[in-house]
């Protein structure tokens, strides 16, 4: 049995003390595990490569280091970066980090000169740059992500332009929508999102290297260029803010909740039609389980994760904020603990938003049902109240109240609204005439339903077309 002594690695005695001569003692082994953030952070190491080929060149171009260091500099990255892409990074503890161990991989290479990169820069800029360009990357990974979640909206939505279903409120029936219309709510919550993510990656695309340790360098840098070479708009502007500012990852946090909520509402609905009662949807065999002793069960699995995944993420953002709430200026080594999370909830989104796409791309949707339940509901009552107040004159308030008086003539005779004998209704209210019947049925209700953003076909096709065009 492995005791809980064994499990921390001992201290390599020829490991390098990268404090210097300040401390006589390297840290206990305690300390060098709780410290170490290797084993999540190597995961930005392309990231650190490319800042680091950028601040060389730089380096090189201003004569700060020599060209041909530059060169031998540049090139041992490349060497390391390869060793990298094809037997992954080391997990050495004693060097704590992704930027001293490729430090350490690039003076096994060329020597000495690798000593050279990390003039005029710090950890505290450079792990600043490489988190922005891991957290810039993931942003346009996961635009992809929805902007395919985006077009399966579309294709269905379109498909089901006409199709009658019930609307809700409260989770009762309200008025007769189409699915096309409802599905096209959730596109419209998706481009908000990207929305949100778009202006995520705009305000982080400052380059915080140069920023140094906190103050800046004497070293005649040019922070210009490197902002440019690595796709940055420009150099962030105070080099305090450079170098603790993690604003950029709570903003893809709190985008990535907000979307994750969104599509956990869409698993939700997805969870409820699914179910027998309800039975508007069938989910294909790739997005379903069954049970292990119930073999009629089809568990809508992936929709249940993805509205679990959402607390989840959220979790992610809660602790991240708490983090960073209270930290003075400028780097405090509790904002070690900002890129866990971020990892942690990008992984999450990324399953969410492929297993949404999925469900809604092969769902089979059950229109014969849910025309059924539309047309059971009296969800035209409020087509009933609106002809009163158009056709006879009444106030909504009366006109409400003759069409609670009709309902409930329906209940008790066990039909639909449409049904109703025309001297029942006129029993009810006298100023009820026969033209109420092209009202009253529920495809004569969602075509009725016009306005612009409303549920009648026309304008659920001109909501796709436009969004097609926006998307491009």
């Amino acid at each position: 049995m492995t005791s809980r002594r064994s499990a921390i690695p001992e201290r390599k005695a020829d490991s390098n003390q990268m404090w210097g001569g300040r401390f006589a003692e390297g840290p206990s082994a305690v300390m060098r595990v709780i410290n170490a953030s290797i084993p999540f952070d190597k995961r930005m190491w392309r990231q650190d490569i490319a800042g680091s080929k950028a601040h060389v060149a730089m380096l090189g171009k201003q004569g700060i280091v020599a060209a041909g260091d530059a060169q031998t500099i540049a090139d041992g990255l490349d060497a390391v970066a390869v060793d990298y892409e094809r037997d992954g990074v080391p997990e050495d503890l004693a060097l704590e980090d992704i930027h001293m161990v490729t430090e350490n991989a690039l003076a096994e290479k060329i020597g000495a000169v690798a000593g050279r990169l990390h003039t005029a820069r710090s950890r505290n800029d450079q792990v600043a740059t490489d988190f922005k360009l891991w957290v810039r990357a993931a942003i346009d990974e996961v635009d992809a992500g929805l902007a395919a979640l985006q077009t399966a909206l579309l294709d269905r939505a379109e498909e089901h332009a006409d199709s009658v279903m019930p609307g809700f409120t409260h989770l009762q029936s309200a008025q007769p929508v189409t699915l096309g219309h409802h599905l096209m709510a959730y596109h419209a919550m998706i481009a908000r999102d990207r929305g949100r993510f778009r202006d995520a990656r705009a305000r982080l695309n400052q380059c915080p290297l140069g920023a140094a340790a906190l103050a800046g360098t004497g070293f005649p840098i040019d922070r210009e260029a490197t902002a440019a070479a690595l796709g940055f708009d420009g150099p962030t502007t105070n080099s305090l803010d450079s170098v603790s500012d993690r604003d950029f990852a709570l903003e893809y946090l709190t985008a990535a909740t907000q979307c994750s909520l969104h599509l956990s509402r869409l698993a939700e609905e997805f969870v409820i039609w699914a179910s027998q009662p309800f039975g508007f949807v069938s989910l294909s065999d790739q997005w379903s389980t069954g049970s292990s002793i119930m073999p009629q069960k089809r568990n809508p699995d992936a929709a249940e994760l993805v509205r679990g995944h959402a607390g989840r993420i959220m979790g992610c953002m809660t602790g991240l904020m708490m983090t960073m709430k209270g930290l003075p200026l400028a780097y405090s080594k509790d904002m070690q603990d900002d890129k866990p999370p971020v990892f942690e909830a990008h992984d999450l989104f990324g399953l969410t938003i492929a297993a949404m796409t999925g469900m809604v791309e092969s769902a089979t949707f059950r229109t014969e049902r849910m025309r059924a339940l539309a047309e059971s509901g009296f969800a035209t009552a409020t087509d009933l109240a609106d002809w009163l107040v158009r056709e006879a004159g009444l106030p909504f308030r009366e006109a409400h109240h003759v069409t609670g008086r009709a309902v409930k003539a329906a209940e008790d005779a066990g039909v639909r609204l449409d049904q109703l004998p025309l001297e029942t209704l006129r029993a009810i209210d006298d100023r009820i005439g026969e033209g109420v019947y092209d009202v009253l049925s529920v495809d004569a209700s969602v075509n009725s339903r016009r306005s612009f953003g409303g549920t009648a076909p026309e304008r659920v096709r001109e909501a796709i077309a436009a969004a097609r065009r926006e998307n491009g």
